[in-house]
């Protein structure tokens, strides 16, 4: 069997995976929305329903769809699904398509921002925790990041707004932007920055620590020991040596973080009255817009299931250059030690 066989045979299962979980949650989440308590026709039709008679209850259900079966409605559901068709969102009486696009951008963006300033201020702080191991600099900022890891992602951005906003009246406490100001970048900006923070301290310490040890962990490794007879400073050994050891894996935790970050910002929407999908999430389920909700589920679902398969692919890349790497540096190292 050629390479390009195996690659498209490989493609084709992981398609069909993605395909088959889809459809799972799907499943799991329309059945599970509409067992929970609550009328949709009420997001609908606010509180007119009280006044309405059976009949026109009835009759309602039937222009919404939704006095036929489960597993009826979930068929009919899938098959518009799969023509580009979502149906319309009880709440906000448009097609949710067009409650959902405006706001991905927002999610996109803060996530996205979230997620590189998380890794690069890991990869920064675990640099400096592993020059100074066992220093009272590396006791401090392990207590502190364990301790900011541990409080409560809507507590903190509560103490945030009441500090920030209303005591001092220097940032925002919601929304992504002033009304009218959608095309604003520094107002944007002073928005995202109450959001930034609770998402950086809630996961910053999480992945730091991580690095930390697995920069500490390489730093053991016997070739480490060529490298400081050479006279080399530790800062070197760990920056240049180290840190690109572990490279590989520093890559693949970031794509199977993925999720994690995703929650977060879902989280941080929520506490800022953020308009994303994260927000838009909590409302729908809270409304019973069933459609709405679906939508939500499944683009969450689309990030989740291609970040996996991403960090799968790229773990599966790694595992025969790590081994060909160590082959290398342990050849390097006796080379070396011959020659002295």
């Amino acid at each position: 069997m050629d390479r390009r066989t195996v690659i498209l045979k490989k493609l084709l299962t992981r398609l069909m995976g993605f395909i088959a979980a889809m459809l799972l949650l799907s499943i799991i989440v329309f059945y599970i929305a509409r067992l929970a308590p609550g009328d949709p026709l009420q997001s609908f039709y606010g509180d007119a329903v009280e006044s309405m008679t059976t009949q026109e209850l009835q009759e309602a259900r039937k222009r919404l769809g939704l006095d036929a079966p489960n597993h009826i409605q979930y068929i009919r559901w899938i098959t518009n699904a799969f023509h580009g068709e979502f149906g319309l969102s009880l709440k906000y009486k448009i097609p949710v398509m067009e409650v959902v696009s405006p706001l991905i951008g927002n999610t996109l963006i803060l996530g996205g921002i979230s997620y590189l300033v998380v890794f690069i201020f890991a990869i920064l702080l675990a640099i400096s925790c592993a020059l100074f191991e066992d220093t009272l600099f590396d006791r401090i900022i392990c207590k502190v990041g364990t301790a900011a890891y541990y409080i409560p992602a809507f507590w903190l951005g509560v103490v945030l707004v009441l500090i920030f906003s209303i005591n001092l009246n220097w940032l925002p406490s919601s929304g992504a932007y002033d009304f009218g100001k959608s095309g604003d970048l520094l107002n944007r900006l002073e928005h995202l920055v109450l959001p930034l923070i609770v998402m950086v301290l809630s996961h910053l310490w999480y992945y730091a620590y991580m690095f930390r040890n697995k920069l500490l962990d390489e730093f053991r490794k016997d070739y480490i020991i060529l490298a400081k007879t050479k006279g080399l400073k530790k800062v070197e050994i760990i920056v240049k040596h180290c840190l690109r050891n572990i490279a590989p894996t520093i890559i693949s935790i970031m794509a199977i973080s993925s999720p994690h970050i995703l929650s977060g910002t879902y989280i941080a929407e929520a506490v800022f009255n953020y308009p994303g999908i994260g927000a838009l999430s909590v409302e729908s389920a809270k409304y019973h817009d069933y459609n709405l909700l679906m939508l939500l589920v499944l683009i969450t679902g689309v990030l989740v299931i291609i970040s996996s398969i991403i960090a799968q692919s790229i773990n599966e890349m790694i595992d025969p250059m790590l081994k060909e790497q160590e082959a290398a540096t342990w050849k390097k190292a006796t080379k070396n030690s011959s020659s002295w």
